[in-house]
């Protein structure tokens, strides 16, 4: 089983990347920091435009967790970014048969940021096929995340 770790992270090493660890103790992942990639927004056409690599290795996964800071209440640019370009290019149930997990970390999310970014990525996972295992948002989520991703 092959699992895939996307961090929306500016900081490789940060809590997003802590709290990934916790989830996936004890598997083998890759991880994936978006930060390395060139992923313009939506609707640019540049031709070092790295999606169709980060879709790929996507589609080769077994399990994917993407994981973003919260940022300005919400999930950051990056992972917006990258969500945002499946809407057009790749079809729905595109990625049927994976898991899925979200992480969303931060200080001190309140409530609505953590339903809404429940809300945009259990939707995410639905369209494109996936089951959605969860959000994780602290140590104890990520134990019981785990669980249902298949330790």
């Amino acid at each position: 089983m092959s699992i895939l770790f996307i961090n929306g992270s500016p900081n490789k090493n940060g809590n997003t990347a802590k709290l990934a660890a916790k989830l996936l103790a004890g598997k083998e992942y890759e991880t994936l920091n978006l930060v390395d990639y060139k992923l313009y927004a939506y609707g640019q056409k540049f031709e070092d435009d790295q999606f169709s690599e980060i879709l790929e290795k996507m589609k080769e996964a077994d399990t994917i967790v993407i994981g973003s800071p919260v940022y300005w209440h919400n999930i950051c640019g990056a992972v917006r970014n990258l969500l945002d370009r499946f809407y057009g290019p790749v079809s729905a149930g595109a990625l049927s048969g994976r898991k899925f997990a979200f992480i969303f970390q931060g200080a001190a999310p309140e409530m609505w940021m953590l339903e809404k970014a429940e809300y945009t990525m259990s939707r995410f996972a639905k369209m494109y096929g996936m089951e959605y295992a969860g959000m994780v948002s602290n140590a104890r989520e990520a134990e019981t995340v785990a669980e249902k991703l298949g330790r």
